[in-house]
């Protein structure tokens, strides 16, 4: 039950080692300088999930050991918020009291944000019923009362009870900007607070003086959008995900932006859309002409498996392209294609997961 090392004191050590790696691996290519932005060397990550062990009337947290699979006992996670940490023996403790609250729970999820709010989602192999939402109630009470801002999600097999709600609201700095995001249970969300605020403000950067608008793909909750409507005339952001679309509008409204326009459709059926290959109900739903769009700039954050040559070829037709890729690998392929058309003028690595060989990329590009 051997816990991976993570010694904050090697942390620069590691990120120069993974600055190294990523500008080996796009070497054949005319990059620039790379710019590294760096994360705190501990209390990153605003989510955590661990299962938890069973064992007589002992219940921890654990964790499994990718490389050999083998569980270790968890009782301070160092990537995890400081909220996180603060919150994970109380609520043990807490839970071990109660015969209804422990009983079968298997996991527990975490996510917090910056601002200090947190949502628990606790896990069970088996039904819940009013006891246990009593219970629960309790223990949210009591937590509270400790100082935490929490709500609890309990979840068996198709079934969810939320108290009270289902969502964190966070905070992000950008510059000078204070923007408002609604984050939702089991949807994607940047799990490195600070590092995200370090994105955000690259991608604003890289797009001062701006002309015309602006189209993003996988645009997930509106996290670039919002931060990025300030240099554009509009823009418009497409996302699959109904959650993200959902949370996408709350925030578009929370921060009081009036020239973003989220639509509900994967990048694949857009750019059939925007090439006039299929006509789709949905933008006349929405009163979303395509051609009034006047833009010269496209943002793309696309998941692992990157872009397919069609949307590759889509993308070329903009004049400058930002993208920010949780995949080097997939990034480099599709940059093959992108560079054929485009110049790279930035390129930087952003450390969100600090420890491990994840490396998150982005560039921009310019046509040649």
């Amino acid at each position: 039950m051997t816990q991976p090392v993570m010694n904050p004191e090697n942390y620069q050590v590691q990120l120069d080692e993974k600055a190294e790696a990523l500008s080996a691996m796009f070497s054949e290519f005319d990059v620039p300088e790379l710019e590294v932005f760096s994360s705190p060397a501990e209390n990153y990550r605003m989510r955590a999930e661990f299962r938890v062990w069973h064992e007589d009337d002992e219940m921890y947290y654990v964790m499994f050991n990718q490389e050999t699979k083998e569980k270790y006992r968890v009782d301070y996670f160092l990537p995890a918020s400081r909220i996180i940490n603060d919150l994970m023996p109380l609520l043990t403790e807490a839970v071990k009291e109660s015969k209804i609250l422990r009983h079968k729970m298997f996991q527990v999820d975490f996510l917090s944000t910056l601002s200090g709010e947190i949502l628990v989602s606790m896990l069970y192999h088996r039904q819940l019923d009013d006891a246990w939402k009593e219970e629960a109630k309790a223990l949210k009470q009591r937590l509270n009362d400790e100082g935490f801002n929490l709500n609890l999600i309990g979840r068996a097999r198709k079934m969810k009870i939320v108290l009270d709600q289902e969502f964190v609201i966070e905070k992000l700095k950008v510059n000078d900007d204070i923007l408002t995001y609604k984050q939702v249970e089991n949807s994607f969300t940047q799990p490195n607070g600070v590092v995200a605020q370090k994105m955000l403000e690259w991608a604003v950067d890289c797009t001062q003086n701006s002309q015309g608008d602006l189209l993003e793909l996988y645009c997930g909750n509106g996290n670039f959008s919002l931060a990025l409507a300030k240099n554009f005339d509009r823009v418009l952001a497409t996302e699959l995900a109904k959650p993200s679309v959902e949370s996408a509008q709350y925030n578009i409204a929370a921060n009081n932006i009036d020239n973003v326009q989220i639509i509900r459709m994967s990048a694949e059926d857009f750019t059939d859309a925007m090439e006039g290959k299929r006509e789709f109900r949905r933008l006349k739903d929405q009163n979303v002409d395509l051609k009034s769009y006047n833009c010269n700039t496209i943002f793309v954050d696309p998941p692992r498996s990157g872009m397919d040559e069609g949307t590759c070829k889509m993308v070329q037709g903009y004049e400058r392209i930002m993208y920010i890729s949780c995949n080097p690998e997939t990034l480099k392929e599709n940059l093959e294609i992108l560079g054929k058309t485009h110049n790279i003028t930035r390129f930087a690595l952003f450390d969100q997961f600090p420890y491990t060989h994840h490396m998150e990329a982005g560039v921009f590009l310019e046509r040649k």
